[in-house]
């Protein structure tokens, strides 16, 4: 078996693992959320959405977040369309998210807009960006499947994924939108990838909603996947596709390639005090193995002391 002996894990926790929740997550919750995340360890972070609060409320905060969240780091900001690219410019974000479905119905149904449209409406952003030092990402919804048009092929994927990086993005987030992708699938489309874009960062995200996720991403491993996205508690789960649930549990990814002895620069136990500190706004129980486990451990004994006479 040969898979890399390190992996980079960017954690979405605080952008796409929020943008769904129902109930409003104060501002304040967010910030110290991000801060105990970067504690543990990550360089790499989504963190808030320029998307109109119309659509996302949850994300309304965007600015104050950045104010108090930037830093030398590789900080994220989703950048939906050219306003939202003046917003990340505003403030001084330098690393931006585009987001773009195979799935010309998922496409239509979340910005109305066909694929072909979409890209045509961001290729001039990316070029406009990477002529300002802008590090840019390109989201690959409904890579596997899609909640209104079934499989979504192969070929489609890596067509798509060539238009943005013959644009010149650094990072393809290749993902699984709705958790139906199975282990070979994903080892198929993957090895595809890496031989397709050597030079271009490859980076799988994958759901968990049929308990596939730690699997697909062993299957991306064997790939020669290097780059994972994650989401601490694994909440999450796209407001636009039907089905989705949560994002990979980050606290589970790193404990499994800790196991393997993959390297990732990750403090579990600090992962797993960022959720403790989240979860109380969340509108459901975290329910990943690592937090559960923590939560039945650690918390049980921690409270029996502060009950101790």
């Amino acid at each position: 078996m040969v898979i890399p002996n390190s992996v980079t894990l960017v954690e979405v926790g605080p952008r796409d693992g929020l943008q769904n929740e129902k109930q409003q997550v104060p501002t304040d919750s967010k910030i110290q959320f991000i801060r105990e995340l970067k504690k543990a360890g990550f360089n790499e972070m989504e963190l808030t959405s320029f998307v109109s609060p119309k659509w996302v409320p949850q994300l309304a905060d965007a600015k104050e977040v950045l104010t108090h969240c930037l830093d030398h780091d590789r900080n994220i900001v989703l950048t939906p369309n050219e306003k939202g690219v003046q917003l990340a410019r505003k403030s001084s974000c330098q690393n931006v998210a585009f987001f773009v479905g195979v799935s010309n119905t998922f496409n239509q149904k979340n910005i109305n807009s066909t694929t072909e449209e979409s890209v045509q409406k961001l290729l001039p952003l990316i070029k406009e960006l990477k002529a300002s030092d802008f590090y840019i990402r390109a989201c690959i919804s409904t890579s596997f499947y899609c909640p209104y048009e079934g499989k979504v092929k192969e070929e489609d994927v890596l067509a798509l994924c060539r238009k943005f990086v013959e644009a010149g993005v650094d990072d393809l987030s290749v993902a699984d939108t709705i958790g139906m992708a199975n282990p070979s699938e994903v080892f198929s489309l993957f090895s595809k990838l890496k031989l397709s874009f050597p030079n271009v960062l490859i980076t799988a995200h994958f759901h968990d909603t049929r308990g596939m996720a730690l699997a697909n991403i062993y299957a991306a491993l064997q790939a020669g996947v290097d780059r994972f996205d994650s989401s601490a508690g694994g909440i999450g789960g796209c407001p636009f596709a039907p089905g989705a649930s949560g994002n990979v549990a980050t606290e589970d990814v790193v404990f499994m390639l800790d196991q393997m002895g993959v390297e990732t620069g990750i403090d579990l136990q600090q992962v797993l005090k960022a959720v403790e500190g989240i979860e109380p706004h969340l509108s459901k129980p975290v329910e990943s193995k690592m937090y559960r486990l923590y939560k039945s451990t650690f918390l049980k004994e921690k409270a029996a002391l502060n009950e101790s006479p």
